[in-house]
């Protein structure tokens, strides 16, 4: 049965009033109608009265009944944005989150005043959020995408090729537990959001997470600390000397993971905060000798 487009908005809204809050629920209803009708939002609102298909009608009553059962709303969408890239996602990838800006910004910061045609590899690099927000803020950087997950460079792949970015950043599959490959190269800086959920962690997880999103992208070790030491230790020679290496992590983790890599020999530049004020990032210098 076909309905209007604010009937449609008014019963998803109310659905999933639930289990979420009245702002919350009304984004969500608001996602999936622009998504579903193909119209966007300022034209629904504009044309609330008029009828949707029986296909969008269905989608609706789906979709609903999926973030009901809680599936994160990006999945069902195949999309999110992130750093003002609307990037395609599934279940092969971490969704992009807020938390995640603080190391690309802190990334591009720092970026703008390496030397020209600067070569920066995104380890762990899932649908390629980080790498690609680089590449499209630093216009001369050569960017490597990285991930020991084939489907997940597919999604960084389809990422690339959506903003037209093929011709600065290419894909390449490498595992940051183990030593960087030769292939690789040098680079100018090295930038991360590892996988760093402890093992008490993964116990705790909220279903929309532990059930839908990738554990291989999300366990970091017991003590979540597994793939810091690694990068430290294996990925150091795949940086020029004086490169950078710019991490995300917990905001429980950040002196240990300074630790770490000062015992590695780098020099701790910067930590940064996230949009909450939670620190979330560090950026490091190999080989930089204190003044």
């Amino acid at each position: 049965m076909v309905k209007k487009y604010s009937d449609l908005y008014l019963e998803c809204r109310r659905a999933l009033l639930q289990q979420e809050d009245a702002a919350t629920a009304g984004m969500m209803a608001r996602n999936l109608l622009a998504h579903y009708s193909g119209r966007s939002q300022e034209e629904i609102l504009t044309d609330r009265d008029m009828y949707a298909g029986e296909e969008v009608c269905r989608g609706m009553e789906d979709a609903t009944q999926r973030l009901l059962a809680g599936e994160p709303l990006p999945y069902i969408l195949g999309e999110w944005e992130f750093y003002g890239l609307t990037l395609h996602v599934n279940k092969n990838v971490l969704i992009p989150r807020d938390d995640t800006v603080a190391v690309a910004q802190l990334a591009i910061n720092q970026g703008i005043f390496l030397p020209s045609d600067p070569r920066i590899l995104d380890l762990c690099t899932g649908s390629g959020c980080i790498g690609l927000a680089i590449a499209s803020r630093i216009k001369d950087a050569r960017v490597t995408l990285a991930d020991i997950s084939k489907d997940a460079l597919a999604v960084a792949k389809k990422n690339i090729t959506t903003h037209k970015l093929s011709g600065r950043v290419s894909c390449i599959q490498a595992d940051a537990l183990k030593p960087a490959p030769g292939v690789l190269g040098k680079f100018d800086m090295i930038v991360s959001n590892p996988p760093y959920i402890t093992g008490a962690e993964m116990k705790e997880l909220p279903p929309s997470v532990a059930d839908y999103e990738p554990h291989l992208a999300l366990y970091g070790g017991e003590d979540g600390l597994d793939f810091y030491r690694s990068i430290a230790e294996n990925y150091t020679r795949a940086l020029k000397p004086g490169g950078y290496l710019c991490l995300e992590y917990d905001p429980s983790q950040g002196d240990d993971i300074c630790a770490i890599l000062e015992d590695h020999g780098y020099t701790i530049l910067e930590r940064a905060r996230d949009y909450n004020d939670r620190e979330r990032a560090v950026l490091a210098q190999y080989g930089r000798k204190e003044d």
